[in-house]
């Protein structure tokens, strides 16, 4: 199937998208703007560094590590490293919600913990400063553990956290104390962040608590970050189905679930990119397959599910399953029905971090809207074509300076939830293990791919396609409502969400029927919509 075949040439598009660069930048943006073909996946460039000069969506590694995967852990003191400036930038600016079982049990995730390091100890080093907040936040929460976060300036004069971590860990006896050299600088974006996240993760909390976990089918659920209340919504789910969550990386988690986690028989990732490090070192150490699934979406939900219940094999979860299917989706289907009508034929850009961009496309094709352009901040090559490119994948410098972990098979704790016969035969009735298609093979033929948009670039796309809605972050926002395009703010949901699961679905619809049906953007004229005397003309420097 292909994109609305009244636009331009793709082609064209991708032409005039790089032909004010200059040669060298023209050649390099050229790999990661892919017309695409979902038969025959094109190769796109993708995690490479970000052409200086140009306005990039990305964030840095410290944002990856601290502000994504360890943020949404209410019970741990996350203390930032580095001037007070970084460790605002992190303070809740996700909307990452959390439930405490009572209003005694500890939530951190309102507080803002930092070092605060001021010119002295950029001077003179700030290891002793470390120390003193991280007494200091052991003496009036008495947390379960603290983790530090590095920020570039302590990388640059060489503050040894990890050493910091360690002496004052043993110093306070029942307080699991460790540090992240996650410098913003550690990588091309936050990618970075993540994985150097998922080692740490998995280094100092996965596996300290091996209390056998409830219930009769214990899953772990691995991306999802309770942003606008996400997780709540499929926790909701899988309670009404009767599968036992044991741990969520990382929203609405606490320390012990993460540090029980290894117990559980299955892992199911939602946002392969920031999480997919983790499944495949649990399932190295402690025999736990994993399995791409999305909660993006009512019909995706619902696949999901089947999944989880084909995975386990049991007629009795099969059957409550699609009793819960068939009790949602009649709801779903009755909004579906009011809404359609007035988003049928129109047009979505998703330019998001993780798998956002892939995922929502779901939530939209059932709005009757179509996907025209997509792309992501920080992804890697195989979150657009799919796992099996993973062995031609070359490692480059900056990927180098991520630890990878040597992990191998606790000699106690490994336990192979299912044999490699089974989990072939899984594979045989087309249940995907331990894989990822990637965003490629979904979109329509003749759709744009691009990696690491540019704002010149989001520019032109607007001016060129006049999608109907534009999904991005808040960096963008504003500017693209100025253009007279709604834009949904897809990595803090602005005031919005949830917007997984079948409620989250219906949430979704009704939000972009209110943004896409709004007649105010006919009022505003875009910058290439103004007479020439008014407008404003970008110079390049291509010399």
């Amino acid at each position: 199937m292909e994109a609305n075949i009244h636009f331009p040439d793709p082609a064209l598009i991708k032409e005039e998208l790089i032909n004010k660069y200059p040669a060298k930048v023209a050649k390099k943006r050229s790999k990661s703007i892919v017309i695409n073909d979902p038969e025959t996946i094109p190769e796109v460039q993708a995690n490479v560094r970000t052409v200086p000069g140009i306005i990039t969506q990305r964030g840095c590694s410290y944002a990856g590590c601290k502000g994504v995967v360890l943020g949404p852990t209410r019970d741990i003191v996350n203390i930032t490293h580095g001037p007070i400036g970084c460790s605002f930038y992190s303070w809740l600016t996700r909307r990452n919600q959390t439930r405490p079982e009572s209003p005694e049990h500890e939530n951190f995730i309102t507080y803002c913990f930092s070092t605060d390091m001021q010119e002295e100890n950029v001077v003179f080093g700030g290891e002793k400063k470390l120390k003193v907040a991280i007494q200091e936040a052991y003496d009036l929460f008495h947390p379960k553990a603290i983790a530090i976060f590095s920020t570039c300036p302590v990388g640059l004069i060489g503050d040894d956290v990890h050493a910091a971590a360690k002496e004052m860990k043993e110093k306070l006896g029942d307080c699991n104390v460790f540090g992240f050299s996650c410098e913003g600088y550690r990588g091309v974006s936050q990618s970075a962040g993540h994985h150097i996240a998922n080692n740490g993760v998995f280094k100092h909390m996965v596996g300290r608590n091996s209390k056998p976990a409830e219930g009769k089918f214990k899953i772990n659920l691995l991306g999802e970050y309770n942003i606008g209340g996400d997780a709540f919504e499929i926790e909701r789910i899988f309670e009404k189905c009767g599968l036992n969550l044991v741990a969520s990386f990382s929203g609405n988690s606490t320390v012990g679930q993460i540090e029980n986690a290894h117990m559980a028989d299955l892992n199911v990732i939602l946002c392969h990119r920031s999480i997919n490090y983790m499944g495949d070192m649990m399932e190295t150490k402690y025999g736990i397959p994993w399995m791409k699934v999305n909660f993006v979406g009512a019909e995706s939900s619902a696949k999901s599910l089947r999944k989880i219940a084909e995975y386990f094999d049991d007629a009795e979860l099969r059957a409550r399953i699609e009793e819960v299917i068939a009790e949602e989706m009649p709801k779903v289907q009755a909004v579906i029905d009011e809404i359609r009508p007035r988003t049928e034929g129109k047009t979505a850009m998703l330019f998001v971090g993780g798998s956002r961009a892939h995922h929502y496309q779901d939530l939209f094709n059932e709005l009757g809207m179509t996907t025209i352009a997509a792309g992501y901040e920080f992804a890697h090559r195989d979150d657009y074509e799919g796992r099996q490119v993973l062995p031609s994948i070359k490692i480059d410098a900056d990927s180098k300076n991520i630890e990878e972990l040597k992990v191998t098979a606790d000699p106690e704790l490994y336990s192979p939830r299912k044999s490699e016969a089974e989990l072939e035969a899984l594979k045989e009735k087309g249940l995907e293990i331990n894989g990822y298609e990637g965003m490629m093979k979904q979109m329509q033929r003749k759709s744009l791919v691009i990696d690491d948009v540019s704002h010149y670039e989001s520019e032109k796309l607007i001016e060129l396609y006049k999608p109907d809605i534009f999904c991005a972050g808040i960096k963008e926002k504003y500017v693209v409502q100025k253009m007279g395009v709604p834009l949904k703010q897809l990595h803090s949901y602005d005031y919005g969400g949830p917007y997984t699961g079948f409620e989250g679905a219906v949430n979704f619809y009704k939000d972009i029927d209110r943004m896409v049906n709004n007649p105010v953007w006919k009022l505003i004229k875009a910058p290439w919509e103004k007479a020439e005397t008014e407008s404003l003309e970008a110079s390049y420097v291509t010399q």
